[in-house]
């Protein structure tokens, strides 16, 4: 199927960010200094998504949602939040309705973390529950979800 095959975060980002792009085109809100704004936003998530990832591949754990890891990882970018590349993903959509002058498409950051939260991170984080016990547990109480 399909649509099962292209049920991933990135693919959601895109559509998201596909829509952000639109409002920004047909009702840009020009405000001084957004497109560097965006830009620094932009460029920090991308360092946060590259180095988690980085990050999984060197721990050799998978990257890939709906797989089981291997490690549960809790140092690095995983010691401020337990999803640094879905956090990554939410600030790299509000970079870029902000440098394209979509302010008005801002309130898809919230819509787009509540849907990566109920499509992905709860999932994930039943399947780390289930496979890392009291280890997830003492991790889930000291590293906040997003920040």
């Amino acid at each position: 199927m399909v649509a099962r095959d292209m049920d991933f975060p990135p693919v959601w980002l895109a559509g998201f960010a596909a829509v952000a792009l639109i409002v920004g085109r047909t009702v840009p809100i020009m405000v001084p200094h957004a497109m560097a704004t965006g830009a620094i936003l932009v460029f920090g998530a991308l360092f946060v998504m590259i180095g988690a990832s980085l990050q999984m591949f060197g721990s050799r754990t998978t990257v890939i949602p709906g797989r089981d890891p291997s490690l549960l990882l809790t140092n690095g970018f995983f010691r401020f939040s337990r999803n640094p590349i879905y956090l990554a993903d939410a600030v790299l959509l509000a970079g870029l309705c902000i440098g394209w002058n979509a302010w008005l498409s801002l309130p898809l950051v919230f819509v787009f973390m509540s849907l990566i939260s109920k499509r992905f991170i709860q999932p994930e984080e039943a399947r780390l529950a289930a496979l890392f016990g009291s280890d997830f547990e003492d991790y889930k109480k000291r590293t906040r979800r997003w920040i």
